[in-house]
C-alpha cells in the first residue's frame, strides 16, 4: 500500500525522503520480543541469506551504542555505521546511520503490547536516497523492493523464533506484515528534526 507523495517545509532546496512501515502481529508478550531482538548476535541471525552484510561492532543496546556493518552493495563492499538512539527498555529503540549507503535513514524498532501474552513488531525507516534526482530514478524501485524482502524475512524469523516454522511459512506478504511506503518532501533544515506524525514519520516516543 503506498500513499500519495505529500511535500513539507519551504520551497528551496529539499530531499526526497520515503518512510517504510512494516509492522506483525507476534504471539508473545511484548517483553519477550523485545529481548529477542537485543540479545548478542540477534542482528546477524536477522540478516537474510541473500544480503551481503557482516557484522563488525555491535555493542550493548544503549545510548550513544555503534553498530558496525560491512555492506556489500553490488562488487562494492562499504562500512555501515550506525548510532542507537531513543532507547526505552522494553518498547523501542532506533539506529541512525552516521556513515552509509543512504543520504538520510532513521530505522525505530518499537514493540507495541497487544495483551499480556502478544504484541505487534513494528519497523520504521526514515531514508533518503543519495544523489538526488539520478539516484531517485536509478534505485527508488530496488531499494523499495529489497525493503518489502528485508522485513518480510525479518518477521517471519521473529515469528518462527516464538510460533514455530508452520505459523512463519503462513505469513502472506499482504497480511499483518505488509510494507506500507510514505513519500513526502522536506527541506534540507528541516530534516534532523523529522519526528513521528500523522505524516508518516518514524514515531520515536520521548524523542
Amino acid at each position: 500500500m503506498y500513499c500519495p507523495e505529500m511535500e513539507v517545509g519551504q520551497q528551496g532546496d529539499t530531499v526526497r525522503i520515503r518512510t517504510f512501515v512494516h509492522r506483525s502481529r507476534i504471539p508473545a508478550s511484548g517483553r519477550e520480543v523485545y529481548r529477542w531482538h537485543t540479545e548478542p548476535g540477534a542482528l546477524q541471525r536477522l540478516v537474510p541469506p541473500w544480503e551481503q552484510v557482516e557484522v563488525e561492532e555491535e555493542g550493548a543496546l544503549e545510548n550513544g551504542a555503534l553498530v558496525v556493518l560491512r555492506v556489500g552493495l553490488g562488487p562494492v563492499r562499504r562500512r555501515w555505521i550506525s548510532r542507537i538512539d531513543s532507547v526505552i527498555p522494553g518498547r523501542q529503540f532506533r539506529d541512525v546511520q552516521v556513515r552509509g549507503p543512504f543520504a538520510l535513514w532513521e530505522h525505530t524498532h518499537r514493540v507495541v503490547p497487544d495483551g499480556e501474552s502478544a504484541c505487534w513488531l513494528e519497523d520504521w525507516v526514515l531514508y533518503a536516497l543519495p544523489f538526488g534526482l539520478l539516484g531517485r530514478l536509478i534505485g527508488d524501485r530496488l531499494v523499495r523492493g529489497r525493503l518489502v524482502r528485508l522485513f518480510e524475512y525479518r518477521h517471519r524469523r521473529t515469528l518462527e523464533a516464538f510460533a514455530g516454522e508452520e505459523e512463519g511459512a503462513r505469513m502472506s506478504p499482504m497480511a499483518p506484515g505488509s510494507g506500507t511506503l510514505f513519500r513526502f518532501r522536506v527541506s534540507y533544515s528541516s530534516v534532523g528534526d523529522a519526528r513521528g506524525d500523522e505524516s508518516g514519520r518514524s514515531p520515536v516516543e520521548g524523542g
